[in-house]
């Protein structure tokens, strides 16, 4: 009895692995397996009642970045510290400090938040890397602004190596959820080059807290999707439909003669999404244009569908096994990723700065578009079975959500269409003989 188990009970207990499986996968991204968000805490100087911190964000993550309106990070003081100034950042409240008379610090709350402060921040609250909005470019695309910075003098805390505590429970909002953050480590001293090279300084403690992303915690449904279509087929494959929830209420249909005010009565912070059979605020197509006798060519259009975003930086990764013989590209930007050193069939795309990095909100201009022109490898290419539309596509760092390969465009002379087997074939030219001498 007691090892006896329904047909029902196995097929739950099947589903709860394959479910635990997605949700570790989630965090883990084949395409860039060592991206992640390092937080450095570094411990410059003591003070009668605590010390002075820089703290550093990087952001290690080749094609995810950090959009307006940007990052905020909290965590949980160890103690009763408080955050007597800062610079380059400030605490989204300031709590209670009602036990403290004359001097009141910037910020008392056991838990505090804290944000980069604006561009045009006066030069005195100002240090490196600070004032963007929060913004943070990805490794890959911006590498020079790919960090963001800020300072505080904390109170009430040790006041030596042994006396200090580290701050507990990290968050990284970024600017929503979607990072999960490992507790602080104590880790080698950082060490400071001065601007002149001439002498090397060190931080007196540093601390790192390490921030991981997934796109399961991030949003309950995908942000985007891809449609395909081709030369030799009249068929455009359309986003499967519902990619990222099912049209309601809260959709706004292209054509409707309210929609400039439906749009501007909206919060910018929340989506409006036009009303599509997919509901994503984000299509890209790959279409299959031509084909040469020695290269063939794609284009690429990314639409928006979203009435309240504009995407700054935007950027597109695809994996294709011909991207090891791209020839040339056209108004996008291209950089080869190869997470695994032997295997070149990856490519982050983003647009030219002051032309297309601004992908605007929808409406007539909310597209950009780009064509790509690859070398045949006699080896490889073929149009069958649909090789040569990709394997994946990210937009912004998400995965988005492909057509089925069975719904694929197909060649004229390909056979059967997509979906349909030989041996389906088979039984229907049979069937007729079948019920023909099928016995009375």
């Amino acid at each position: 009895m007691g090892s006896f188990r329904s047909p029902s009970s196995r097929i739950i207990a099947a589903l709860l692995i394959s479910c635990s499986s997605f949700l570790i996968s989630e965090a883990y991204d084949a395409l860039d397996p060592n991206g992640n968000i390092t937080i450095r805490w570094d411990i410059m100087t003591w003070t009668p009642d605590g010390y002075v911190a820089q703290v550093t964000i990087f952001n290690f993550q080749q094609y995810r970045h950090i959009e307006s309106p940007g990052w905020s990070l909290g965590w949980t003081w160890a103690k009763k510290e408080v955050i007597w100034s800062m610079m380059g950042g400030q605490a989204t409240e300031q709590g209670d400090c009602s036990r403290f008379k004359g001097n009141i610090p910037h910020c008392c709350k056991r838990d505090p938040t804290v944000v980069d402060l604006l561009p045009g921040t006066p030069y005195n609250q100002q240090i490196s890397n600070c004032c963007k909005g929060g913004v943070i470019s990805s490794l890959a695309q911006d590498p020079v602004n790919a960090a963001s910075a800020f300072q505080l003098s904390v109170g009430s805390a040790g006041t030596n190596n042994k006396t200090v505590r580290l701050p507990k429970n990290f968050t990284l909002k970024a600017p929503g959820p979607g990072y999960t953050c490992s507790p602080a480590r104590n880790v080698r001293p950082t060490k400071f080059v001065t601007q002149d090279k001439r002498r090397t300084t060190q931080a007196l403690m540093t601390w790192n807290i390490t921030c991981t992303y997934s796109q399961f915690l991030a949003r309950k449904t995908p942000s985007c999707c891809v449609s395909l279509s081709s030369f030799y087929n009249d068929t455009i494959v359309s986003c499967p439909t519902c990619s990222c929830g099912c049209q309601s209420g809260s959709c706004v249909k292209a054509d409707s003669p309210h929609i400039a005010s439906v749009v501007s009565g909206s919060s910018s912070n929340n989506p409006l999404v036009q009303c599509t059979s997919h509901m994503c605020p984000i299509r890209v197509h790959w279409h299959v244009k031509l084909n040469y006798k020695e290269y063939w060519r794609v284009k690429i259009t990314i639409t928006n569908f979203n009435y309240n975003m504009n995407y700054t930086q935007w950027n597109l990764v695809v994996q294709h096994p011909n991207f090891d013989n791209l020839t040339e590209i056209f108004s996008f930007n291209l950089k080869p990723l190869t997470p695994y050193a032997s295997i070149n069939d990856t490519a982050m795309l983003w647009g030219v700065k002051f032309y297309n990095d601004l992908l605007m909100q929808a409406g007539p201009l909310g597209n950009v578009q780009s064509e790509i022109l690859f070398r045949k490898d006699p080896s490889t290419f073929t149009l069958e079975k649909g090789w040569a539309f990709p394997r994946r596509i990210y937009f912004n760092g998400d995965n988005c959500v492909m057509p089925p390969p069975d719904a694929y465009p197909w060649l004229p002379n390909g056979g059967f269409g997509p979906g349909v087997s030989r041996l389906t074939i088979l039984a229907c030219l049979l069937l007729p003989l079948v019920i023909l001498y099928r016995p009375m």
